[in-house]
């Protein structure tokens, strides 16, 4: 299959995933993506509501970029799941919508951001019958639902996760336009690492009805970027912009990854980010070990705190802290970074 990254003159991704099938190991879009008569088709791991992000997730093999810390390696640097067209997408889609008690948000809050403002996922609600002090209060308990990663309501949101092949958007156009076709307030959400996301694959995705981007800018020095990815970020900086210009709802991730991307970059990308619009919902994550940076320590409740800080100094208004399990680990550094960044920041 031909690289489309080519031949709109950009680098090609770093993509090789390993392929059960063969045996060895052969570029994502050949391993995890086939035409059958013209119809993409896409291996997909799970398809499931997520937590905390209280949408339908739609959690894809093979990706773009071969990240050192990828937290999702089992099925994105492997070619493992299930082969499903557009159309199974969508019948995944009318499933959820029927099986649940669908919580309607506007589209300027489909985002991962914006779902604790209606439910911190604690369950407390059902299982003892009472809301917990830290409870946003908005939703009737009937609308708290079970789903295999927790409580919490089932937002009108699908997002495609996992892998990453927005370099090959002709799947995810055709699914988005299935979908808005079975109702046109489900938003189409796309976590993306931002690669693919080319001029011409941001015309298609527009005109397809994909609603909403959620951006993870894994570094701001390009020679960082490149060994955590394998890819340079010239573009990907650059994307915020073009993002909003398109009218797309977009809120950006980044990883506090000590030795790697820290203060010092976190402050550089909201800068970026507040020259474009201070209202770009930033949400700062904790790492954690995993894959190929099993050595690499999560950073400290005062490092999260600093580039909190920081990200609020360049002009960012809506920031959150996330992972804080792996920061806070008593009562009293909960109650300090409640105290230092507010209820809303976390």
């Amino acid at each position: 299959m031909d690289c489309n990254l080519i031949a709109q003159g950009f680098e090609q991704g770093c993509c090789s995933v390993f392929d059960p099938l063969s045996g060895g190991f052969r570029s994502a879009c050949e391993a995890t993506l086939s035409y059958k008569q013209g119809i993409p088709f896409r291996l997909i791991h799970a398809v499931l509501l997520s937590r905390p992000e209280h949408y339908l997730s739609i959690y894809q093999s093979g990706c773009n970029l071969t990240c050192q810390k990828c937290h999702s390696w089992q099925f994105t640097r492997n070619a493992v799941g299930e082969w499903m067209s557009p159309s199974d997408v969508a019948r995944e889609v009318e499933r959820y919508l029927n099986e649940y008690e669908i919580t309607f948000v506007s589209r300027e809050h489909a985002t991962s951001w914006h779902a604790h403002e209606l439910c911190k996922s604690c369950g407390q609600c059902v299982l003892q019958g009472k809301r917990s002090t830290s409870c946003p209060g908005i939703l009737a308990i009937d609308k708290i639902e079970l789903s295999p990663q927790g409580w919490g309501p089932a937002r009108n949101i699908v997002a495609f996760t996992g892998g990453d092949l927005a370099c090959q958007p002709e799947f995810y156009a055709h699914s988005a336009k299935l979908i808005k076709g079975l109702n046109e307030n489900v938003w189409v959400l796309f976590e993306t690492n931002g690669y693919g996301l080319t001029p011409t694959t941001l015309d298609v995705f527009q005109q397809a009805g994909i609603d909403s981007f959620w951006l993870d800018i894994k570094a701001y020095n390009d020679e960082v970027h490149r060994r955590l990815t394998g890819v340079s970020n010239s573009y990907i900086l650059k994307l915020p912009e073009a993002l909003k210009e398109r009218g797309f709802i977009l809120e950006v991730l980044s990883l506090y990854i000590p030795g790697w991307v820290e203060t010092d970059q976190i402050v550089n990308i909201a800068t970026e980010l507040a020259a474009v619009d201070p209202d770009i919902p930033f949400t700062i994550l904790a790492f954690f070990p995993e894959y190929k940076m099993r050595d690499v320590p999560s950073p400290t409740m005062w490092q999260m705190i600093e580039a909190y800080n920081a990200a609020k100094d360049a002009g960012l208004r809506k920031i959150k802290l996330g992972n804080l399990h792996l920061f806070v680990h008593t009562r009293e550094e909960y109650e300090t970074v409640e105290r230092i960044v507010g209820r809303e920041g976390i």
